[in-house]
């Protein structure tokens, strides 16, 4: 499987040239491929000739499909919006995200592509990892499990809650690696010194699901844990990873995954700008299964100048820098406006709502403000239910004046500094 003990396999050190060549032989038949057996892309691409599609120049002459027009487009064509390229019954697990969008996997091995990821992160057979992203109806257990286990490691599917059994299953089963959000970590660590349970076994991590602050990740370096994190979604599995170089020190940016296709397109069109500039990230999967092409993540990024000096030789983009649209991620969960919505329409007493996320600790923490004339605790507390029921997430209630909220046209305000993040 790999090249050697510092790379995943020999496709992480190929030449450029190599690349460009596997490229120009992998698109041609992935887009008659998705034409082919995808609903959607037959419609999409009826009047594009796969032969003609053999580098990215090409590619990116095709139509852009956005994250945010998925949910309209399930909602018409159920259950996938006609983009699956298998039928519903040989699927091996099918999700519901916030939106909601509906994803899948198949049995086919590394379906995310998220072993790549383990691999730089220290990770390597035989190593048992403590998996802490949601099983239930989300695909992020899913996508770290798949992959720890395609490079050979065992997991224990731990998800998400009963923070105090967390904590005495890694003092009792000893993994020495953590797969996670980048705050839950920390909450079992915390929860462990209370418990005087000894969770010093951990020493590497590999985290995704929200941005991994500086003073966080010396915090882990403190505890003695070396953290790095991994670029994912929920319909395109691992986009891009951290990586260190030889000597042990953290590379800047994030390697583009070998499974993917990237593009940084001027945000709200599919026109890619010049390196360095930031746009929005769009991805073609080479998974055969879901073929997604030119999809835009609604993310914003930017290439990086120069070869990563991990000795890894594809692109590397600057990171998470933030959302295209209002879209934000909160505590792992995307958020969307259409979500706020739906608790304004839930309560007629609410004129107005915004959403604001800011940081308290190392923590995410949503406060939802309202405009209203009606200010009673009952009130308050269905409108607590509701963003709980609509949003995945708890977040405080706090009434506002009619007319106090700016008219800015917010409905998401991200109030969190990401400087220095990636």
């Amino acid at each position: 499987m790999t090249a050697s003990d510092s790379y995943f396999d020999e496709l992480e050190t190929r030449s450029p040239e190599l690349r460009n060549r596997a490229v120009t032989a992998a698109l041609p038949p992935q887009i008659g491929h998705a034409k082919d057996r995808s609903p959607a892309y037959a419609a999409l691409l009826s009047d594009v000739e796969p032969q003609d599609i053999t580098d990215l120049e090409a590619l990116a002459r095709l139509p852009v499909t956005r994250k945010a027009e998925l949910i309209a487009l399930q909602k018409r064509q159920p259950p996938f919006g006609g983009f699956a390229a298998v039928p519903s019954g040989t699927m091996a697990h099918i999700f519901a995200s916030p939106g909601p969008i509906y994803e899948f996997e198949t049995g086919r091995h590394d379906f995310w592509g998220a072993a790549r990821a383990f691999h730089a992160a220290g990770f390597r057979p035989g190593d048992l990892i403590h998996n802490s992203l949601s099983y239930h109806l989300t695909p992020g257990g899913w996508i770290f499990d798949g992959g720890a286990r395609a490079l050979g490691c065992s997991v224990i599917p731990a998800g998400i809650g009963n923070t105090e059994l967390q904590a005495e299953c890694i003092a009792h089963l000893r993994p020495n690696g953590y797969g996670g959000t980048p705050d839950y970590l920390k909450v079992i660590l915390d929860k462990a010194l209370e418990l005087d349970a000894d969770c010093s076994s951990i020493t590497r991590a590999l985290v995704s699901g929200g941005a991994l602050f500086p003073s966080l990740r010396q915090e882990y370096s403190d505890r003695g844990i070396a953290v790095q994190q991994c670029y994912a979604t929920a319909d395109l599995g691992v986009i891009s990873y951290e990586s260190r170089t030889a000597g042990g020190e953290l590379v800047e940016g994030m390697l583009v995954n070998e499974t993917t296709l990237l593009e940084i397109v001027r945000p709200g069109t599919g026109d890619p700008v010049p390196d360095g500039e930031v746009g929005e990230v769009v991805v073609t999967t080479l998974n055969p299964d879901y073929p997604l092409i030119r999809f835009a993540t609604g993310d914003l990024s930017a290439i990086l100048p120069g070869l990563s000096p991990c000795g890894r030789t594809n692109k590397r983009i600057k990171g998470w820098m933030g959302r295209a649209d209002q879209t934000t991620k909160i505590k792992g969960m995307f958020v969307h406006p259409e979500q706020l919505d739906r608790v304004v329409k839930a309560h007629p007493e609410i004129l107005r709502a915004r959403i604001v996320v800011t940081r308290e600790g190392e923590s995410d923490a949503m406060t939802v403000l309202c405009e209203t004339g009606t200010r009673d605790n009952a009130l308050l507390e269905a409108i607590a239910r509701s963003i709980q029921n609509f949003c995945k997430l708890r977040g405080e209630v706090v009434f506002q004046a009619p007319g106090e909220l700016p008219n800015d046209g917010k409905v998401i305000d991200d109030q969190r500094d990401f400087e220095g993040t990636s």
